[in-house]
C-alpha cells in the first residue's frame, strides 16, 4: 500500500508538466515554493522509493534497499510535513505523519524483527 501512494503522487508530479497546474490543484498548494526541477526531482524520488520498497524484495536482489527505501520515504515525510506546517496546511500535515509512520514501521520491520 505505501508503494502505490508513493508511485501514484510521485508519477503525478512527474506527468504535471506546468507548475501553475501543480499550484492550482487544492492538496499541492506548497509546489509554489519550490521550483519545477525541484518538484520533479521529488516526484523522481518518491517512485524510486516506491519501486524501491517492492522490487528487491520480489526479485531476491538487494533486498537490503527495502528498509533504506522506506528510510528514504520517512525522510521525504519529516520534509513535506515541515513544509505543510509551515504553510498552515494541517490536514496535509495530518496525512504526512500517517505515512510517516507507515515508512518507520517498514524500515523498522525490514531492519529488524523481519528482514528478508
Amino acid at each position: 500500500m505505501l508503494a502505490l501512494v508513493f508511485l501514484g503522487a510521485g508519477a503525478a508530479k512527474l506527468a504535471q508538466p506546468p507548475k501553475e497546474k501543480l499550484v492550482a490543484s487544492p492538496s499541492m498548494g506548497w509546489a509554489e515554493d519550490f521550483s519545477p526541477a525541484v518538484i520533479k526531482a521529488i516526484g523522481l524520488l518518491e517512485v524510486l522509493a516506491a519501486l524501491g520498497l517492492i522490487l528487491p524484495a520480489a526479485v531476491g536482489i538487494a533486498p537490503d534497499v527495502v528498509p533504506l527505501a522506506a528510510s528514504g520515504l520517512a525522510l521525504t515525510m519529516i520534509g513535506a510535513g515541515s513544509t505543510h506546517s509551515r504553510r498552515g496546511e494541517l490536514k496535509s500535515v495530518v496525512v504526512n505523519v500517517a505515512l510517516l509512520a507507515l515508512s518507520v514501521f517498514v524500515a523498522w520491520g525490514r531492519f529488524g524483527p523481519h528482514a528478508f
